[in-house]
């Protein structure tokens, strides 16, 4: 097919006038001028976002934590409700939970998700069929249309020192080799499934040992030398004291000392970390994974964002726990937690890029490309079509210069500006329309009311 856009934000910046040609859902030319019978984008055209972080089956639990503690609360509190929720889920409750989120993020201009896949085993904790709930996960990505990047989550203590675990993460353990089998069942799904391949998530350094971190990621190097792998690491202050307390050094520092780090790792919110650590994740090009939204929310802390660009490091962004499925808003609050935290405006910017919003979204499209190891973030010659079509009716409210578009869209939009959305040459979302929207709502509300009742 053939794409022509009065404006697109290619990955040499803002053109005129193109006309992109699409083969096998892959980007083969760029040129200049309209071509007969290219269809028409009806607003500006730039990459789709990739979301670096997602627990799907947490959007059904979004707004059922938030009723306080007289000031106790925290992560750790909210993490308890958390597994009492998660009890009650079948695969296929999760597939109906993932296939809503997906439209959701599609509709927002999420074009890629990485599902960090914990929720392996029957209700019972029993490990019949690992492969189950993943096939769920597929299964969705496949209905959404979505592209998918499964990480199966390996998991198997409660804390550190190799604590047992506790009763409600029964549904999350595995022993290295039934683990190291899951995801090898992984990578054969994925294959039947288009536009999704499949990495790793040692969850935590806290549940997982030195012995266990070696033996997961030395085998899905076998697997693929390419196969992203994410870690949740540094999101709590008192994840760093116990590990300071295990280990004898802070989390990062030790993954850094103990772990050969490259740029297929992403260190999920790596919140607490000091400036040794900030270089260090720099240095070797790992993907910092920041998602704003629910470090807020959990009140978790905030990453230094504005050292780690200067020390030239890479990032993305992810909506973790789904109490907002929408890359502007977690884009936005990246900046403006920066803006609180210096008093100071516009901090996001460089000398090479004076736009916050396009320096944002470019590098977070990028970096969840990288996250991912997939052919996306950009759009250019050689490079998958996942793209976002902008309202023009709405972008036309707002600043028209092509400098001030993505910062319009950012800071001063309050409704949802993306029409038009392409995954892998295909448009998955038309009018701001998902074909399955309805149906698929009317099941996820069904399932709350469920697990309300």
């Amino acid at each position: 097919m053939k794409l022509f856009a009065e404006k697109i934000l290619l990955s040499t910046g803002w053109h005129s006038n193109q006309t992109l040609t699409i083969e096998d859902g892959v980007i083969t030319d760029i040129a200049s001028g309209s071509v007969a019978g290219a269809e028409v984008a009806q607003g500006p055209v730039i990459p789709g976002m990739v979301n670096c972080h997602s627990h799907a089956f947490q959007r059904a639990f979004a707004g059922f934590s938030e009723q306080g503690s007289e000031g106790q609360d925290s992560f750790w509190t909210w993490r308890n409700i958390m597994y009492k929720f998660l009890d009650q889920l079948s695969e296929q409750d999760v597939q109906v939970i993932a296939e809503q989120l997906y439209i959701e993020m599609l509709t927002a201009g999420y074009t890629r998700v990485a599902e960090f896949h914990y929720l392996h085993h029957n209700v019972q904790g029993e490990c019949k069929n690992d492969a189950a709930m993943a096939k769920a996960i597929f299964s969705a990505a496949q209905n959404s249309g979505i592209g998918l990047t499964l990480l199966p989550v390996f998991y198997q203590f409660s804390g550190f020192g190799a604590k047992p675990p506790t009763d409600g993460q029964k549904r999350f353990i595995h022993a290295t080799e039934d683990f190291n089998q899951l995801v090898e069942q992984c990578f054969t799904l994925s294959k039947t499934y288009p536009n999704t391949n499949v990495g790793i998530a040692p969850h935590s350094l806290r549940a997982v040992d030195e012995q266990g971190l070696h033996a997961v990621v030395n085998f899905v190097r076998q697997l693929d030398r390419k196969a992203p792998i994410h870690i949740h690491i540094a999101e709590q202050q008192q994840e760093v004291n116990d590990c300071l307390a295990h280990y004898g050094q802070r989390p990062v520092q030790w993954l850094h000392n103990h772990v050969e780090l490259d740029k297929h790792w992403c260190l999920i919110h790596a919140t607490h970390i000091n400036e040794q650590e900030r270089q260090a994740i720099a240095k070797t090009q790992a993907v910092a994974g920041i998602c704003p939204t629910t470090e807020a929310n959990l009140g978790d802390g905030i990453f230094p964002t504005t050292e780690f660009l200067q020390d030239q490091g890479v990032i993305a962004i992810g909506s973790d726990s789904h109490i907002s499925v929408n890359p502007i808003e977690e884009l936005r609050w990246l900046e403006y937690s920066q803006r609180l935290i210096r008093q100071q405006r516009a901090v996001l910017a460089n000398n090479e890029q004076a736009s916050v919003g396009l320096n944002l979204w470019t590098k977070a499209a990028l970096g969840g490309a990288q996250s991912t190891s997939a052919n996306v973030g950009e759009l250019a010659v050689g490079k998958q079509a996942d793209l976002l079509v902008l309202d023009n009716t709405k972008t036309a409210l707002f600043a028209k210069e092509d400098k001030f578009v993505i910062d319009s869209l950012v800071f001063a939009s309050q409704s949802n500006h993306v029409q038009d959305v392409m995954v892998n040459g295909q448009w998955q979302v038309i009018n701001q329309q998902h074909p399955l929207a309805k149906q698929s709502a009317q099941k996820f509300s069904q399932l709350i009311a469920r697990l309300s009742a």
